[in-house]
């Protein structure tokens, strides 16, 4: 039997990308981020894709699993400082700006606000709170990241989410997050097969951050060295966390 519901977005969704179609790019996909700042060695987090499938869009959401163990470090920090002062620094204690208008200048407008400056409360809690998400974010936290996806049908596409050990610093990698997407709505492949027993621990967050570390201290200690070029990255080859 058809839900009415999910059959209203279907068409919601088709007639939506007849009106306002993406600009897809020459692999068919629509990739709304520059990757010109990447470099081969970078650690990637976080990306959008799109592609049409059966005449709908498909918009993929996906993260790598260090994002997901980072985003549960900040969650964990802001737990453990606890609730903060409940004063309303951002309003009170601002101003107002004008400026002025017509052509004696007499009069003036609203032009724009100033937000007043966090309490002693507010800026010790601030302080203790970076200081937690250092201290976890050294040590790391007991969590246990697996690649997952799920999916929901919207009034303009079909989003997934989506999270996978996979690495996008290009579009030629994105294109890879985006056909796993399809093969996975298709039915084609699932994320088992795909990444057999992988997992992203403490052990994979700890060794990351100890080659994050390692480069940018000899980075530094090549840029002291005039005529010298060391690569931040030499030496040291990338290990991906697989279980």
């Amino acid at each position: 039997m058809k839900n009415p519901r999910l059959e209203s977005l279907g068409r919601r969704m088709r007639q939506y990308h007849q009106v306002h179609p993406w600009r897809l790019s020459n692999q068919g996909l629509f990739i709304p981020h520059s990757y010109q700042n990447m470099s081969p060695d970078d650690l990637s987090h976080w990306d959008d894709v799109g592609f049409v499938l059966n005449g709908r869009r498909f918009i993929v959401w996906w993260r790598h699993p260090r994002h997901v163990y980072a985003g549960s470090i900040e969650d964990m920090a802001w737990k453990e400082a606890g609730e903060g002062p409940q004063d309303n620094w951002v309003f009170e204690g601002g101003s107002t700006l004008y400026k002025r208008v017509g052509k004696s200048g007499r009069r003036k407008k609203v032009s724009g606000y100033t937000c007043g400056q966090p309490s002693e409360a507010q800026a010790q809690h601030y302080a203790q709170l970076r200081d937690i998400e250092a201290r976890l974010t050294r040590e790391g936290i007991d969590l246990v990241v697996r690649p997952s996806w799920t999916w929901k049908r919207l009034s303009w596409a079909m989003g997934v989410d989506l999270v996978a050990p996979l690495e996008v610093r290009n579009e030629t990698e994105l294109g890879q997050v985006a056909q796993l997407a399809r093969q996975l709505v298709l039915q084609q492949t699932t994320l088992a097969q795909r990444f057999p027993d992988a997992v992203y621990d403490r052990s994979c967050w700890l060794l990351e951050q100890e080659a994050q570390m390692r480069s940018v201290l000899e980075a530094k200690a090549a840029s002291s060295l005039p005529g010298l070029d060391v690569s931040p990255q030499e030496g040291h080859e990338q290990e991906a966390c697989h279980g």
